[in-house]
């Protein structure tokens, strides 16, 4: 039978363990050096936990306390003991929070690249701090406005129509359309008085959004560019860079210019908008709209619109 026994692997052997309640009350007691103390931390008596070390002890046939009066100290015996017991209480507690913790969810968020760049990247710290658990992804484009089921869950978009069928969409804002250009440009062009003057300047338009200029000059009465120099961009990300850099005006959403007009590196050398013709939307599968995960980022998301809008 011994013979046997020994070719048992260990983890497949039962344990040989005293009572739990009893190995507590010495921990809780070896480490106060108290009864008392170790009482009232596991919210028992003193005479309980008295009683749990006295089966210890008989368990393991060996003193793990010396009582002189009122004061205990632990033998050689409870001394090697303590360390062991210690750890694999840290252990317990340490697998214990693990199992506990909630699981982490993953979210895959579609969005136009200058939105990533300028609107979402400096409110990331908000997103972790509200979201600790979970693990977001996001999905730049510079040219997909229609939202893509197979590659995320859910994806911040501009239409004009948020009707397609099996879809959810989740109102956001509405953004307006502003002209845009760095201080520097103004030093060295022809003033900048009117809609009109824009005339005198090289337009930086995004090809992709191709309707904005004309949007914007014919809410001001402005028929169009005319002969006005072009430089075209595929993304409003390109175009406020060209602006920065003092190329040319561009027109653009205002919430993605309001970082670098908050920075100094644009201005709006005219005072007129427009709103711009699509509405911001957060959009999902239908069937998948309440999920957590889902769920919690658009809850996240409408707080964020809302202190933007506050501004």
């Amino acid at each position: 039978m011994n013979n046997i026994k020994s070719l048992i692997p260990a983890h497949a052997r039962p344990l040989s363990l005293p009572p739990l309640t009893a190995l507590r009350a010495f921990e809780a007691a070896a480490r106060h050096e108290s009864f008392r103390l170790a009482a009232e931390e596991l919210n028992i008596t003193q005479s309980a936990v008295s009683h749990q070390i006295a089966h210890l002890e008989k368990w393991l046939g060996k003193d793990l306390f010396r009582r002189t009066g009122r004061k205990v100290e632990l033998t050689d015996a409870g001394r090697l003991y303590f360390p062991y017991l210690r750890e694999a209480f840290e252990k317990i507690d340490v697998g214990t929070q693990l199992v506990s913790r909630p699981a982490q969810q993953e979210l895959t968020v579609q969005l136009y690249v200058t939105v990533a760049a300028r609107w979402m990247m400096g409110r990331l710290s908000a997103l972790q701090q509200a979201c600790p658990d979970l693990l977001v992804r996001f999905n730049a484009s510079q040219m997909d406005w229609e939202f893509d089921p197979r590659h995320a869950d859910v994806g911040l978009i501009s239409t004009t129509e948020p009707n397609r069928p099996g879809f959810s969409y989740t109102p956001l804002f509405e953004s307006r359309l502003v002209a845009v250009c760095s201080p520097k440009l103004l030093e060295k062009g022809p003033p900048l008085v009117s809609p009109q003057d824009v005339m005198g300047y090289t337009s930086l338009q995004v090809y992709t959004a191709g309707r904005d200029w004309d949007v914007w000059l014919s809410a001001a009465g402005v028929s169009g560019l005319g002969e006005a120099a072009t430089i075209r961009f595929d993304s409003y990300l390109l175009a406020l860079e060209a602006a920065c850099d003092g190329q040319g005006i561009a027109v653009v959403p205002d919430f993605l210019a309001a970082q670098d007009i908050a920075a100094g590196r644009l201005i709006e050398p005219i005072a007129h908008s427009v709103s711009q013709p699509a509405r911001w939307y957060l959009v999902s599968r239908q069937d998948r709209a309440d999920e957590p995960a889902i769920s919690r980022f658009r809850f996240w998301l409408l707080g964020e619109v809302a202190a933007m809008q506050k501004r």
